[in-house]
């Protein structure tokens, strides 16, 4: 359920809807053209430079300018295809995909790619339909999501039958895009395309195309912390253009998204899978600690702490519903350790315990006095079917996705990421005022007070039992998944 989902139908929700696209479009099984060094700078992508020098002089200049151009690789090397793919063409008398996708990606930048399809964002496609289809679906309709939603979390790329892409799901670089041939994601989302320069992958802009706004607004966040400070102070000192980018050695000047998330330091060894460091999970109701299980095949996937840690070669489900072997899991106290070791490249390991200490107590100061209680509220005004089944019909549901998603997650992150003023007044302060200024009213107009106060009583702690909770051994909050009838 959109508003007060748990981890495990979330996960249940994203392997249904993964498995429906896979199966729905299928894993193209045609052969990719091989591309290796000694045969890059294809005679027949001459042609398509000198054309396209006339028909759009930008696009060309920025192969130009391009690591692409300077090692030999042209326009032809990329988009060449076989005539059995799908969505191959004939194009002034060359067989092209428009599409240049992972796997075609993959041909040379084998490890990176690879990385990028066992992330978190190679699954955004799944996340959108399992996270929030009740907002996009009862409010939105398929044309705003084709304009919003999907521009960020990728659509399924239909393939009319000549070959030609449908108008209806391209142009598209969203981050999970579903291509033709059954890979997943867009490199160009990050290395916008025909430049694909490194330097702009690396900067916070490049993650602001889709992590602003309340669903995810990192980019408020950051530019307001004392990171995102020295970065836009000492942005020429960042070296954003070098070959390899180790923090500490290529640069020192500030961090970026990248430098915490994915990037390379002395003992950390850099990933285009975003999502390994990330301890807690900070987009729900509640936020759990998290596991991250690590199939034999690569594939990844989350998993909270209220759930049992599988063993070591045991069988669990993937997100694309099929069972897999488990080859490793990370706890939540070693993704911690990955992402301490990036912090200490410029603090002390004190300093950087201290931080973790107060992030780790401010979201469960959350959990505990707001979104748990909102939530096990909402689950049994639900299950009393008090709430009708229709998602976001009644005011008391656009309070509680208001508290939770645009309050609540901006608070999450903003703690994350030390920006005060980002955490308190717009964060938690907002968080307060939308629980008790408009959600505990709204829920007393809705069924009495008398009902209201038993709801109250039965989920919200007293200050003391909130105080404990934060001074403790972090648990999962197990009791608070609320689902829709």
């Amino acid at each position: 359920m959109v508003y007060a989902n748990n981890y495990n139908r979330s996960a249940r929700l994203l392997a249904i809807a993964t498995v429906f696209w896979l199966s729905a479009h299928g894993i193209a099984s045609a052969e990719k053209v091989k591309l290796s060094p000694d045969s890059w700078g294809i005679e027949g992508g001459k042609a398509c430079i000198d054309c396209h020098e006339k028909a759009s002089p930008g696009l060309t200049r920025q192969w130009q300018d391009s690591a692409h151009a300077e090692a030999g690789v042209n326009c032809l090397d990329c988009h060449q295809a076989n005539t059995v793919e799908d969505d191959a063409i004939t194009h002034e008398g060359s067989v092209i995909a428009t599409i240049v996708s992972p796997k075609d990606c993959g041909r040379c930048h084998t490890l990176e790619t690879s990385e990028t399809q066992n992330s978190v964002h190679s699954q955004a496609v799944a996340l959108l339909d399992s996270k929030i289809p009740g907002l996009a679906q009862q409010l939105s309709g398929k044309a705003l999501i084709s304009a919003g939603c999907t521009q960020c979390h990728g659509s399924t790329v239909e393939v009319r039958g000549d070959g030609t892409l449908s108008a209806d799901s391209w142009p598209n670089t969203g981050i999970g895009r579903i291509n033709p041939d059954g890979s997943r994601g867009s490199c160009s989302a990050c290395h916008s395309r025909h430049q694909f320069s490194k330097a702009q992958a690396r900067t916070p802009e490049a993650c602001s195309w889709c992590h602003s706004g309340a669903d995810s607004p990192d980019d408020e966040i950051f530019n307001r912390s004392k990171h995102g400070i020295l970065f836009n102070t000492h942005r020429a000192e960042m070296n954003l253009d070098s070959d390899s980018w180790v923090t500490g050695s290529e640069y020192i000047a500030a961090p970026t998204c990248v430098t915490c998330h994915m990037g390379e330091s002395p003992g950390v060894k850099g990933s285009h899978d975003v999502g390994m460091r990330e301890a807690w999970s900070l987009n729900g109701p509640v936020s759990e600690e998290q596991y991250l299980v690590i199939f034999d095949d690569g594939e990844r996937r989350e998993l909270p702490v209220s759930q049992q840690v599988p063993r070591r070669g045991s069988e669990l489900s993937r997100l694309d519903g099929k069972a897999g072997k488990v080859k490793a899991v990370a706890s939540p106290k070693q993704r911690r350790q990955a992402m301490s070791k990036v912090c200490i490249e410029c603090h002390s390991k004190t300093f950087t315990a201290g931080f973790m200490h107060q992030f780790d107590n401010a979201i469960k100061y959350y959990n505990t006095s707001f979104g748990g209680p909102a939530q096990a509220i909402m689950q049994a005004l639900y299950d009393q079917e008090v709430l009708s089944k229709t998602p976001f019909d009644e005011p008391l549901e656009f309070t509680y996705w208001r508290l939770w998603h645009d309050h609540g997650t901006r608070f999450r992150h903003a703690a994350a990421m030390a920006a005060p003023a980002q955490s308190s007044w717009e964060g938690i302060h907002q968080v307060a005022q939308a629980f008790y200024g408009s959600f505990l009213p709204q829920l007393r107009e809705l069924v009495g007070e008398e009902r209201a106060k038993s709801l109250i009583d039965n989920f919200t702690p007293s200050p003391g039992q909130t105080s404990a909770a934060i001074d403790s051994t972090p648990t999962p909050l197990v009791g608070y998944g609320a689902t829709r009838p």
